[in-house]
């Protein structure tokens, strides 16, 4: 496949490129970046003329939920997996359809993310490629709590449930450090895991050279977890000024996931208990001034939702919406770009592969009429989805 007349976006140095023109081979990775003018067509290869629209790279979404219910209480643990895989189906779907190319899961009811993945290696499902967390870890009582996650106390036992979820064929682990705002009396500033139960999970992600996420609310947790090795931090709804120092200093990555707290009328339109929505509106302040504490310092900002990414929340899919709150919160038009593209490739360790459009990546390519780098605010409106070389959605 040949693609014209493209103004490519070069998502690393802020500027667009020289080419105008990109190839991607049969196997789907780009082979090629030169001028339209001397790129050829060779034999019947398939030729789209983009007319001068800008080419980015597919979305990455770094925090994903793609099974979850709402509102949570509707959770059946015992759910039969065929449900749970026509639910993260869809979701999969609209969130390919909406420009995310790559998702990263941090739990999925009966490890479904793992199970998507296969599909699509099968040819049997079209999505985001999946990089899966499975089953997340949680205390018996923690957040986690009626979730169907993997349950464990102490040391071997947090290893083992590790273990187990990485033989199932997980990417990474993900572990509840602290409570969260979904249920009432539930407080995100509440402790949940022990250093040897960090330890036991760490050990695990270690062995085999993968990586820990963790769900952490507030800042004595996260120095807990910067100190025993986990490298991935989601939503620090209250964080204070030594804490995002040592996160940057510690090069750790972080997905602020401010939708969470400014989204009511999506919780509203999806029957969000009433608590559920207060917990989230009394913790919107301090949320976002931990947010601009953590951008303030210089750490490695990744874009996640919380949500279903491709969901609409206000107009937009729920990776756009956190793209432009993060944006709105004082990150720099490059870094906000960054966070759904480059950043997040690296976080999931596929930065040789995903990410930008360069030759030996894969052809995951979005196409719009207004330049991004000028304004986020241009990704709301796609006229050409594709991933792997694969139109999914073509509105040329």
């Amino acid at each position: 496949m040949l693609i014209t007349n493209a103004k490519i976006v070069d998502v690393l140095a802020g500027a667009i490129k020289s080419e105008d023109a990109v190839r991607i081979s049969a196997s789907g990775e780009i082979t090629e970046l030169g001028k339209s003018t001397t790129l050829n067509r060779s034999g019947d290869e398939t030729v789209i003329d983009l007319d001068g629209r800008y080419l980015f790279p597919g979305l990455i979404s770094c925090h994903s939920h793609l099974s979850v219910v709402f509102p949570f209480s509707l959770t059946d643990p015992n759910e039969d997996p065929a449900l749970t895989a026509f639910r993260a189906a869809e979701r999969a779907h609209e969130a390919l359809a909406s420009g995310i190319t790559t998702l990263r899961s941090v739990h999925e009811q009966n490890q479904v993310d793992l199970y998507l993945r296969r599909a699509a290696k099968a040819g049997w499902f079209q999505g985001p490629r999946i990089f899966g967390a499975g089953r997340a870890l949680s205390t018996p009582d923690g957040h986690g709590a009626g979730s169907a996650c993997s349950y464990a106390k102490d040391f071997n036992g947090f290893y083992k449930a590790a273990i187990g979820e990485l033989d199932d064929g997980a990417d990474h682990l993900k572990i509840f450090i602290t409570g969260g705002l979904a249920r009432a009396g539930e407080r995100p500033e509440d402790p949940e895991m022990t250093d040897d139960e960090i330890r036991g999970v760490v050990k695990a992600a270690e062995e085999r050279n993968t990586y820990v996420v963790a769900h952490a609310g507030e800042s004595a947790a996260i120095q807990q977890a910067l100190r025993l090795g986990v490298r991935s931090f989601e939503h620090g709804y209250v964080m204070d000024q030594a804490t995002v120092d040592a996160m940057a200093a510690k090069d750790v990555f972080y997905s602020p996931t401010l939708c969470v707290t400014r989204s009511e009328s999506w919780m509203r339109e999806k029957g969000f208990e009433e608590a559920s929505i207060q917990n989230c509106l009394a913790v919107a302040d301090r949320h976002l001034a931990s947010v601009k504490l953590a951008i303030a310092a210089g750490v490695k900002m990744t874009n996640g939702t919380d949500y279903p990414p491709g969901d609409l929340v206000d107009g937009a899919s729920a990776a756009l919406h956190e793209l432009f709150l993060m944006h709105g919160a004082g990150l720099s038009t490059l870094k906000s770009l960054q966070s759904i593209t480059t950043t997040a490739a690296s976080l999931i360790k596929q930065e040789d592969k995903l990410g930008q459009i360069a030759k030996g990546f894969f052809g995951d390519l979005i196409a719009m009429r207004g330049n991004p780098l000028d304004d986020p605010q241009n990704l709301r409106e796609l006229d050409l989805v594709m991933q792997g070389g694969r139109v999914v959605a073509n509105r040329l």
